[in-house]
């Protein structure tokens, strides 16, 4: 790879001079355009029309569905890169209100797919053109039929866009202006939320315990606001649900990562049973870093100081190095996401916390947002997010209807990457201590999985049961997070964050609720994929690739059934793949016995 490697994304190559660009601003008008011409078209599709109506509604819709994806990551990587760009802000409503106007008018295509009878329906999905995205259809008629009636779907859909999009929005709002002032190499530095929250995982305790106090305190001093824009965003989902008739808050979630809560229960009860083994881990943490018990912000400090440091150049090495250990095509995209700039990994002010990866389907190319400090945490976190974009990539031959694939598949690509770099680093660790300092920051993993991902979703499961009742106030959303975090963590924290609920924007995502066990789920399963990976060696390459194109045209169970083998609605396979993270923790144990401090 050429080097010095660029840690700033190249974003002109969609549209130049960012939120000012001239070009954007036609691509969007021309966007509304098709828009209006979608929703003319349908106007006309009935029972009645034709096989060829059919096709071209189709092609319009995946035309439209890929502009849209296109436009949103634009948009998400302007406001991401620098939170203060107001420009970016005033885009995103209007692509928000072109969104929403392509979801209104798809509610008339929902009415069209239900009043088509049986027998012309069939005719229809094994006709040549609609055969490939067949799933996709019978999924939309399945879905069609579970929800209001078209125009009042169409309805919602219009006010949410000034409702429950727009306190999403708000609260990224919130949390893009918050700062705090915070010591680093001597000097005071104005911090956003997201550098402060890097300090958090300091190898100085003290650091880390006044990074803490202050990111708690930030959110503490914002949280009637926050609490308002979560109470509205779960306000908004109830009404919705009570009208369609669904009793259960997960049910939308279910259904859109096309899993059965059969499925859910059996991994959560299997995670349970198995977290006595983390509680050993944390507690013998604890004892190396020597406390009595661990607290909130100790959980992600290293252990010992063979830290492991790497450049951004020599982890982008040692990840490609690795990838191609197991797949040259896998290694060979990394490096074109490298040298293109296609990595915004740069730690500055002004950038929201979090990572992520997004799609630009109209340029078969995807971006990664992180911000990237040199930890093997880092590391990791940066082949996360080329694992999901090497899903895409896999993808991008395939119609735009069976590209959508749901959270849970998504997070297998991305824990999968994360995995073959992570391994290779502990494997290839220069000293007894290295190794150590590895193998813990990849056991941190699991705990965040099994236990902190839990205590979120234990949270948001009760928070939906409160807010039915009425508005959840700041102090009960504190004593609903701190109790579902000691139930997750089995009592083995000496303190907690109680604010954690007003930190973490997974909670005000508008794009899918319960944003959190796709999480563990795609962790669990990547980890069952990845051991079958060890055993099949190269051969099993193409068998994963295989396995990602259908991520969007399966259900999660059949998907598991039809390339692993295995059932996910009983626990053997999840215990299977409990067991290899466990194997990283007997040997934590087992290199730390006798040892006091590291």
């Amino acid at each position: 790879m050429k080097k010095p490697l660029s840690q700033r994304w190249d974003l002109d190559v969609f549209f130049q001079n960012g939120s000012n660009s001239a070009e954007f601003a036609d691509f969007l008008t021309d966007l509304q355009s098709q828009v209006q011409t979608f929703t003319t078209k349908l106007s006309a599709l009935d029972a009645n029309a034709t096989i060829e109506a059919w096709r071209e509604t189709y092609d319009l819709l995946q035309t439209i569905g890929a502009t849209l994806r296109h436009s949103g990551a634009f948009i998400s990587c302007l406001i991401s890169q620098d939170v203060k760009d107001q420009k970016a802000k005033l885009l995103q409503g209007r692509v928000q209100q072109i969104s929403a106007a392509y979801l209104s008018a798809q509610t008339k295509l929902d009415k069209a797919v239900l009043s088509v009878s049986e027998d012309k329906w069939q005719g229809i999905i094994t006709d040549e053109y609609f055969q490939p995205i067949a799933f996709a259809l019978e999924e939309r008629r399945r879905r069609a039929g579970n929800k209001l009636p078209a125009e009042q779907e169409a309805l919602l859909t219009d006010l949410s866009v000034d409702g429950y999009h727009a306190w999403g929005t708000l609260y990224g709002n919130i949390v893009g202006r918050m700062t705090a002032e915070m010591e680093k190499d001597g000097e005071l530095v104005e911090m956003s939320m997201g550098q402060l929250q890097n300090m958090i995982s300091h190898e100085d305790r003290d650091v880390r315990a006044t990074a803490f106090a202050k990111y708690e305190g930030a959110f503490a001093k914002e949280s009637e606001m926050i609490a308002a824009s979560l109470n509205n965003l779960a306000g908004f989902r109830i009404q919705a649900y009570k009208h369609r008739g669904w009793d259960s808050v997960l049910a939308e979630p279910l259904d859109y990562n096309r899993m059965t809560e059969q499925t859910l229960n059996v991994m959560w009860e299997v995670i349970d049973r198995n977290k006595p083994k983390l509680v050993e881990f944390l507690n013998r943490k604890a004892e190396l870093l020597g406390l009595n018990k661990m607290t909130w912000y100790d959980m992600y400090a290293p252990v010992g100081t063979a830290t492991g440091k790497m450049s951004y150049d020599e982890g982008a090495a040692f990840i490609v190095e690795h990838f191609r250990k197991f797949d040259e095509n896998m290694a060979d995209f990394a490096v074109r996401a490298f040298e293109e700039a296609w990595i915004e990994a740069e730690d500055r002010a002004g950038k929201r916390p979090g990572g992520f990866c997004t799609s630009f389907p109209l340029k078969h190319q995807s971006r990664i947002f992180m911000t990237y400090d040199g930890s093997p945490s880092s590391v990791s976190t940066l082949a996360h997010e080329l694992g999901h974009a090497y899903h895409q990539h896999v993808m991008n031959d395939l119609p735009q209807a069976v590209q959508g694939y749901a959270m849970n598949v998504a997070e297998t690509a991305s824990t999968f990457a994360e995995m073959i770099v992570s391994d290779a680093a502990v494997k290839t660790a220069a000293t007894t201590e290295e190794r150590l300092t590895l193998l813990e920051d990849k056991i941190q993993r699991a705990v965040a999985f099994f236990m902190d991902i839990h205590c979120r979703f234990l949270f948001e499961t009760r928070f939906y049961d409160e807010r039915k009742k009425g508005l959840v106030s700041v102090e009960k959303l504190n004593d609903l997070m701190e109790t579902a975090q000691k139930e997750a963590f089995s009592g083995a924290l000496d303190s907690y964050h109680p604010y954690f609920w007003a930190s973490k924007l997974h909670f005000y995502s508008t794009s899918v609720p319960f944003y959190n066990f796709p999480y563990t789920f795609g962790y669990l399963f990547s980890t069952g994929v990845y051991a079958q990976a060890l055993q099949e060696g190269p051969a099993f390459a193409q068998k994963y690739v295989d396995l990602l194109r259908d991520t969007a045209r399966v259900t999660t169970e059949e998907l598991a059934s039809r390339h692993l083998g295995v059932d996910l609605t009983k626990p053997e396979f999840w215990q299977s793949a409990v067991d290899v993270v466990l194997e990283d923790v007997e040997e934590f144990l087992r290199l730390t016995e006798g040892l006091k401090t590291v």
